[in-house]
């Protein structure tokens, strides 16, 4: 592989006009694709196979066109202090914003609140729902004007008015302050690692026009494959902070070479057939990871995963292809102000010494520092992360939804008005749907379950049941006396569902239980019973790639269980500021409450690649000073001189880049900026700076023991550059000297 991409680069520093022309033709293309798209949709979550979501299937079927309406806005209306909205002229000012509601764009019907008894029991709040003809994600502008135009007019009257549903969401996406954020502190990062402005340009121009291709591919492909809102976001951020790291991996060793004496088209060429294969590996490993995604079976899930593998797909490409282009174009331009003035090679011998024997930089002395002291590292590391990782067992997974939303809103406010003047469950019903066709009187029997479930601990009401045309099937909703995220709101479901034989038995007709309340707790019960599996599939999945990669048994097996540590400790302190509201000011946080059930296997895919790209930059070079025939411990202080200062501004830029997105609105984003700038903070200076090195010196000449059965069987894949030496063009060996070191 090494061989090819050195090739590859080579190639694109040869011929940068071209290689530049046709990735703005790329560009170009799906710029005008997307203009011509319909955009991100809003589909529902769904999962096949769980009882909410057959219970759902089967609405569609016996209530053809009723199941999956069109979208839906709600206008809460609450008198002033003293007064009624059932009375006098706040009566008249519901009445006339009703009927303005009735003549909007697009309005399929709209609710009455008096004519539909949706009037809280003081006579304080009401509430009018508005059905369009259409998806939310049709739903246009003038529609939703229409809607605060009618708003204003009963404000005006003296009526505290706010709205939701899903007609009301404009949608989302990438707003821009994350994004400058990310890019601002990238910048500084990339100017105080490089102290060169081109060389801290380079890697945020190419990023950039990665993101670019990206965003426009994905906004071009959201109508046809129904991609959200948050896929776009999520696209963004990962895109952006993965594009940075892969073009400062290529930057950096592009310098490195010339600093060598190496001409800038070889440099190039090592560069990318060196950190580019590093690249390649660990862009491989976050698509495998993000791709797996689909054996959970939540096609939203599916749909986020391989777009936001796609994003990650195309910032590999532009880090090997765009990244030596632009180099073609100025080759000096990135190097240090020391080497453009000296105009010739740092003696190798020097170089080397410095990482071995001299001082070296702060990551040379660092490693000699933990070299010394290894059995104390490794504890303060596993015992720090272990702690952070406790809370993650009391782990609570499910769906906020506008209860989560800043205070500011007019949706959270809605929230609050309709919980306070109908009870916290009015936000959540339970949908029962029963299918009566086996029941001698249909009628009877949706009336025995209907008392049963009436009687139950923890329902407020019972609403009539409506029926299909060839009445064998009804519907009714169950309101809870609990919010809709509360854990009595779960335990009431889950005691639905097991008193159901007892009451099907008496009622001689079936039931399931769904709605959005039931349906997110079913999908959170499913994704924290794939954590673990996923877990495990995704660790064992890092010893083999890593086993293939460094062709060393204990190697793998300690990067795997970093990754794992890192992981829980993430989740343990996204347990703490969003579950529990500990420091949940300082993050942002407006309310407290379970995770987004999508958020904790989401992470760990992404994480997953992240970490296997730092331990290969970095453990790569370790085992490359050790097979030139330094010793174990000498050849640790050489790997940590040469890519600890990278993996550092790398690690950096990430946490710089996802914590930016700690700020946007929707709570999936919101966490996962939150989870993944832990996770990487913790994954790069405690398990790959600390304990990695701790456990190679610990393990000496034992860390790269292989079987010789075991090496016979494994496939080689040159990620190191092993194979340079036969395919360069100006000498037998890698380096100026034309030397060529033995290898393993």
């Amino acid at each position: 592989m090494a061989t090819f991409l050195y090739r590859l680069g080579r190639g694109a520093f040869r011929r940068s006009g071209r290689v530049v022309l046709i990735w703005l033709g790329v560009l170009v293309a799906v710029l005008v694709g997307a203009a011509g798209a319909s955009g991100p949709s809003d589909e529902e979550f769904s999962m096949p196979g769980i009882e909410s979501q057959k219970a759902f299937d089967l609405m569609e079927e016996r209530f053809p066109g009723t199941a999956a309406d069109g979208a839906t806005a709600q206008v809460v209306f609450v008198a002033p202090d003293g007064q009624k909205v059932t009375a006098g002229d706040t009566r008249k000012a519901v009445e006339d914003a009703v009927g303005s509601l009735g003549g909007g764009p697009q309005v399929a019907d709209v609710e009455d609140p008096f004519a539909s008894e949706a009037v809280s029991e003081d006579g304080a709040t009401a509430y009018a729902t508005v059905t369009y003809k259409v998806e939310p994600s049709e739903v246009t502008d003038a529609s939703r004007t229409a809607v605060d135009k009618a708003a204003d007019q009963a404000r005006a009257a003296g009526l505290t008015v706010e709205t939701g549903g899903s007609a009301m969401d404009s949608g989302g996406g990438p707003g821009g302050t994350a994004e400058i954020v990310g890019l601002a502190a990238a910048a500084v990062v990339l100017l105080f690692t490089f102290g060169s402005l081109a060389a801290a340009g380079l890697p945020l121009l190419t990023a950039v026009v990665g993101v670019a291709v990206s965003l426009f591919g994905i906004v071009l492909l959201a109508g046809p494959l129904g991609l959200s809102a948050d896929t776009l976001t999520l696209g963004m951020m990962l895109g952006l902070a993965v594009g940075i790291d892969y073009a400062l991996f290529v930057v950096s060793r592009y310098r490195e070479e010339r600093g060598r004496g190496l001409a800038p088209q070889e440099a190039a060429g090592v560069a990318v057939g060196t950190a580019g294969s590093a690249v390649v590996f660990a862009g491989v490993t976050v698509v495998i990871a993000l791709a797996g995604l689909t054996v959970v079976g939540i096609p939203t899930l599916t749909k986020m995963g391989l777009a936001a593998a796609g994003a990650v797909t195309v910032a590999v490409l532009v880090a090997l292809t765009v990244v030596p282009a632009l180099l073609g174009f100025w080759p000096n331009a990135v190097l240090s102000r020391r080497v453009r003035k000296a105009g010739t090679a740092i003696p190798r011998d020097r170089d080397r010494d410095r990482g071995a024997g001299g001082r070296g930089n702060l990551g040379a002395r660092w490693a000699r520092f933990v070299l010394r002291r290894p059995v104390a590292v490794l504890v303060l590391g596993v015992v720090g992360l272990g702690a952070l990782a406790v809370p993650m067992t009391s782990l609570r997974l499910g769906m906020p939804g506008d209860e989560a939303k800043s205070p500011a809103t007019t949706e959270r406010r809605a929230y609050d008005a309709l919980a306070e003047g109908f009870g916290p469950g009015f936000n959540g019903p339970l949908t029962i749907v029963v299918d009566a066709r086996d029941a001698a009187d249909p009628r009877a029997a949706v009336r025995t379950i209907s008392d049963r479930i009436s009687d139950t601990d923890g329902i407020v009401s019972v609403s009539q049941a409506g029926f299909n045309e060839v009445d064998d099937t009804a519907v009714f909703r169950a309101t809870p006396s609990t919010s809709p995220t509360d854990e009595k709101t779960k335990d009431l479901v889950e005691t639905i569902r097991h008193d159901r034989p007892a009451v099907e038995e008496q009622a001689s007709a079936t039931f399931e239980v769904t709605g959005t309340t039931a349906l997110n707790i079913d999908i959170a019960a499913k994704v924290q019973s794939a954590l673990v599996p996923y877990l495990v599939v995704v660790g064992g999945l890092a010893v083999v790639l890593l086993l293939v990669i460094f062709r060393s048994v204990l190697v793998p097996v300690k990067a795997a269980l970093g990754f794992v540590l890192s992981v829980l400790a993430a989740l343990g302190v996204l347990v703490l500021v969003f579950q529990e509201g500990h420091a949940a000011d300082l993050f942002g946080v407006e309310q407290t409450g379970p995770i987004m059930s999508l958020m904790p296997i989401f992470m760990m895919g992404i994480v997953f690649g992240l970490a296997m790209d730092y331990e290969v930059f970095l453990v790569s070079r370790v085992r490359e000073a050790y097979t030139r025939g330094e010793t174990a411990g000498q050849a640790v202080v050489s790997g940590f001189q040469h890519s600890a200062r990278v993996v550092t501004a790398a690690a950096l830029i990430m946490v710089a880049v996802f914590s930016g997105f700690i700020g946007e609105d929707g709570s999936l984003i919101k966490m996962l900026g939150f989870s993944l700038a832990a996770a990487v903070l913790f994954d790069a200076f405690v398990v790959r700076m600390a304990i990695v090195p701790a456990v190679l010196a610990l393990l000496g000449d034992r860390a790269w023991w292989l079987p010789t059965w075991l090496g016979r069987l494994l496939p080689r894949v040159d990620v190191e550059g092993e194979g340079l030496g036969h395919a360069r063009s100006d000498s037998p060996g890698p380096y100026p000297d034309g030397s060529v070191e033995a290898r393993v």
